[in-house]
């Protein structure tokens, strides 16, 4: 319930559906909001704002508030938004859940590339098999305690045995 957290880089997170954003706003003017909040230039939102857009795949939607997309077109946007940020450590929860097969496709194959820059992808997760394809290693918590941390196939394995 308490720490501290020493950040040297630029850090996304994508933590909630639509978090960060202004409902009554649309969807263009909120990845001006989201993308200024995360720490990204104006100038650096125009160069990659056809890139957000597409990868969200919301074209038609673009210029229709917020408060009227599904969650799941809010999670595509807040995901595009934050992995164009191109942060050097990309925080993740269950999010990828919610959205359709190509949508999680799509992320895990961005999530794959940002790896490969060499970032850090931090993934919270209550489901063991994608915690295994996304993350070398992993560690296991209850109740604010560290169970187990290592190769997340063992760490994975820990977990599903305590169920």
């Amino acid at each position: 319930s308490k720490g501290e957290v020493l950040i040297f880089g630029k850090i996304g997170a994508l933590i909630e559906v639509g978090g960060g954003f202004n409902q009554d706003l649309t969807g263009r003017e909120n990845i001006y909001l989201v993308g200024s909040m995360l720490g990204m230039s104006m100038k650096e939102i125009r160069c990659k704002f056809d890139e957000i857009v597409s990868f969200a795949g919301i074209e038609q939607f673009l210029d229709t508030q917020v408060k009227h997309f599904s969650s799941g077109m809010q999670v595509r946007l807040s995901f595009s938004i934050a992995a164009n940020y191109e942060p050097e450590i990309l925080l993740l929860d269950e999010v990828l859940a919610v959205g359709d097969m190509g949508f999680q496709t799509k992320c895990l194959q961005k999530i794959a590339d940002l790896q490969q820059q060499g970032r850090s992808i931090i993934f919270v997760s209550h489901f063991p098999d994608e915690v295994i394809r996304i993350c070398d290693k992993a560690i296991l918590l209850a109740q604010g305690k560290i169970i187990c941390q290592g190769l997340s196939s063992v760490v994975c394995q820990e977990y599903k045995n305590l169920f």
